[in-house]
């Protein structure tokens, strides 16, 4: 295992890993990096909501840096916290997804090397990649909002089905998605969209839109399978609308990347997007952002990661 000089650390824990099989990856990081001499700070707070705010205050004392433990979700939080700081980020996975993890080249289904890699990491600089910064209005307070994204945003059928299982109440686990998604695609209908790309104008019907950081989204869907975390670019996927059975037929090839290829599939590359339709609600790294319509900018640079090899 690699070694390093003691470094001041923060471990930002997912709260709903209290039970499952993540639930001991927390402590193990947190004990790993102890018996190697750093100084460690765990954070484990009962909600997302009180862990953003431990982790505030503990970002401002300035770590060497924050180190998230669990999911996507986990990933987009600590991208909230320290985008455009020079404290970087690093992740152990241990959700149900990983997609960033996949990004950056970390294990995401074993641990250990998680943690190994996380260890190689911390004794060399940081990568330096991209984030993506969303505006829109929230839909509780009305007010103008922003959030930091590092990996996929959605906006079509798969941000709708997410939308309606957060509203169902049973049945628990994987399962309640699996539902939302069987009763979403038997009412599957056109989104008509208005797209701004850098300023020119996409008016459209389409069943998919998703903006890529990075290249997947629902452990290992490769939506934009050509993104780079580091090119000061967001890929842009445009699928238009399908038939329920030409979605069925499609929807297989986006774990290989092969959807590309289909000429109902579209990506574009653009700095600056903005998304408008109705009634759809947009989500990145997993987690709701608000309604439709946002806009969406790039920022170079914005992020930096402890990854185990270089992104480009």
């Amino acid at each position: 295992m690699t070694t390093t000089k003691p470094l001041r650390l923060v471990v930002a824990i997912n709260p709903t890993a209290s039970f499952g099989k993540g639930r001991d990856v927390g402590p193990a990081v947190v004990q790993t990096l102890r018996a190697v001499g750093h100084d460690v700070t765990s954070l484990q707070e009962p909600d997302f909501e009180q862990l953003m705010a431990a982790g505030h205050r503990a970002v401002a004392s300035k770590p060497h840096a924050l180190i998230v433990v669990g999911g996507d979700g986990m990933v987009n939080l600590g991208t909230n916290l320290v985008a455009k700081t020079p404290v970087p980020l690093g992740l152990v996975p241990s959700g149900t997804g990983n997609d960033m993890a996949r990004g950056l080249g970390i294990p995401h289904d074993n641990t250990e090397a998680a943690i190994e890699s996380l260890m190689h990491a911390l004794a060399k600089p940081p990568c330096v990649i991209d984030a993506a910064l969303v505006s829109y209005v929230d839909d509780e307070t009305g007010m103008p909002a922003k959030r930091w994204f590092a990996c996929v945003l959605s906006a079509g059928f798969d941000a709708i089905v997410n939308e309606r299982a957060n509203h169902m109440r049973h049945p628990k686990g994987p399962s309640r998605y699996t539902i939302a998604l069987g009763l979403e695609l038997m009412k599957l209908k056109p989104i008509p969209y208005r797209l701004v790309l850098d300023g020119v104008e996409l008016v459209t019907t389409g069943a998919l839109i998703s903006v890529g950081n990075s290249v997947s989204l629902g452990g290992g869907m490769k939506v934009t399978p050509d993104a780079k975390l580091d090119d000061g670019l967001l890929d842009v996927l445009v699928v238009q609308a399908l038939s329920r059975i030409s979605f069925l037929r499609i929807f297989p090839t986006v774990f290989t990347g092969d959807h590309v290829k289909d000429p109902r599939v579209s990506i574009y590359r653009a700095k600056s997007i903005r998304i408008e339709s109705a009634g759809v609600v947009a989500y990145a790294d997993g987690e709701r952002i608000g309604p439709l319509p946002i806009d969406i900018e790039v920022v170079p640079g914005a992020l930096r990661v402890l990854a185990p090899v270089p992104v480009a």
